[in-house]
């Protein structure tokens, strides 16, 4: 019962990778056209409609552990998936290809990121969230998101690998009909949305099944599956050239669940944490600065530092696993 248990669950992942691959190809390919013909760059796309769509579980995960009165599961959430996100994320997509970065996305939203990171880091420093907080912190994302809509038309910097290989988009070029892009979009989130749900759950019962508990579980597979979506549809993206939807999709997650989620997380019910999590918020102060710093000196992430910050990441497992960490 038990091997037949395990062979369902190894075959869920399997069908959820391919799941989370064509959901992402439509997805980017849906938000590429959309871009182009409503005016917006591909980089201001990424950083509001696919982040936040992207960013769906770690919103349904902290709404209902706020609903519950977990506060520590909301809160870690939210800072395990952000660490995830620049470290591993864009640690591996650099190790696919050398990450251009253009000057608009380092010094506006570089900034803005390292912001929301101090002001989430400080609000969470006495170890509570209340309403009042949680609802600055989303005035301050729809700010944020305004901003952006109201100045992201055109490019101010091409992306400068975005005409080099891009992968044609047979996925959804044979389908042609009014409305086709929106249609397709909300089809790829959904696809990438529920097999990122699969994935976790089976991946969590494959680990409680080889004895891993459920402390470490919370801590590791389910941060880094319910970020699953963002890091599916990067690595498309940059694949296919598509650079501002791949950082931005990282970058305007990162924004949004630390002002977005945890400020929501917080208006449904404050939230309350224990001190073990400011080590996990301090942790990713540390690296939010140096990926931005790293960014703003040289304005691509190499191989190099890509190999270095997603092997922080793999570190930061390691001694979860061992519990010398929080």
């Amino acid at each position: 019962m038990v091997l037949g248990g395990t062979a369902v669950h190894v075959g869920v992942l399997v069908a959820t990778v391919a799941g989370l691959w064509i959901g992402a190809r439509l997805l980017v390919d849906s938000v590429v056209r959309l871009a182009r013909r409503i005016g917006l760059s591909e980089l201001t796309i990424g950083l509001t409609i696919v982040a936040v769509g992207t960013s769906t579980p770690e919103l349904v995960v902290t709404a209902d552990a706020a609903v519950a009165g977990l506060g520590a599961i909301a809160v870690g959430n939210v800072v395990g998936s952000n660490i995830y996100n620049l470290a591993f994320i864009l640690g591996v997509v650099s190790l696919v290809r050398i990450i251009p970065i253009n000057r608009s996305l380092i010094h506006r939203d570089g900034v803005v990121l390292v912001a929301s990171t101090l002001v989430g880091a400080a609000v969470l420093l006495d170890g509570t969230v209340t309403r009042i907080e949680g609802a600055a912190l989303v005035v301050s994302f729809v700010a944020y998101v305004a901003y952006l809509l109201r100045t992201g038309s055109g490019a101010p910097d091409a992306d400068p690998a975005a005409e080099t290989d891009t992968i044609p988009t047979e996925l959804t070029e044979r389908v042609s009909f009014r409305g086709r892009d929106a249609v397709l979009l909300m089809v790829g989130l959904a696809v990438v949305l529920v097999s990122g749900d699969l994935m976790v759950g089976a991946a969590s019962s494959l680990a409680r099944t080889a004895g891993v508990p459920d402390s470490v579980i919370g801590g590791t597979v389910v941060a880094a599956g319910t970020s699953t979506p963002e890091f599916a549809v990067s690595l498309v993206a940059m694949r296919q050239g598509q650079i501002g939807v791949s950082v931005g999709n990282v970058v305007g997650s990162n924004v949004f669940n630390m002002l977005g989620v945890l400020g929501l997380g917080a208006v449904v019910r404050p939230l309350s944490f224990g001190t073990v999590a400011l080590e996990s918020v301090a942790w990713l102060t540390v690296v939010t600065v140096v990926m931005v710093a790293a960014l703003w000196t040289g304005r691509r992430l190499s191989r190099p530092e890509g190999g270095l910050f997603a092997a922080s990441e793999v570190g930061r497992w390691v001694l979860g696993l061992l519990g010398l960490v929080g």
